[in-house]
């Protein structure tokens, strides 16, 4: 395993805390685990700049991913390769902080989410903007 622990900036967790109030979900690891999805579907990759682990939200990478968490992993080395990067822990780990900060910047923007319901429907936009014409998703063999 690349990652072992989870721990956000002090900024992240001003913005978790606002989070946690507009949507109610109370726990750390699950809205970062949407925080981290949200922008691994940005096109972009995020920004490289130094992110400090100036506060005391921390977690291990198990609490982070739950019973998920080879998946999340799965995701971040797909994105690295996507974005050139190699799949060194260190590249692993770099990109993993830089995606779930981003994620959260984003999800905690003004006006972005005021419940849990404007999550959900971030969520469903995105997901219709990936989702390929019924034409082209046919697979051979599936029927006409």
């Amino acid at each position: 395993m690349s990652i072992k622990q989870v721990r956000v900036s002090n900024q992240a967790k001003d913005q978790l805390i606002r989070l946690k109030t507009k949507t109610g979900i109370t726990q750390w690891n699950v809205l970062c685990r949407w925080a981290l999805c949200v922008s691994l579907a940005e096109p972009t990759s995020p920004t490289p700049i130094e992110i400090p682990a100036d506060s005391n939200v921390e977690m291990s990478w198990l609490t982070f991913g739950g019973e998920h968490h080879e998946l999340y992993l799965a995701l971040v080395k797909h994105r690295c390769l996507r974005d050139g990067h190699d799949l060194s822990p260190e590249t692993l780990s770099r990109q993993f902080r830089l995606h779930l900060h981003r994620g959260i910047s984003y999800l905690a923007a003004p006006h972005k989410l005021r419940s849990i319901q404007d999550l959900v429907k971030l969520t469903l936009i995105a997901r219709s903007i990936t989702v390929a014409s019924p034409e082209s998703a046919r697979h051979p063999g599936w029927g006409a």
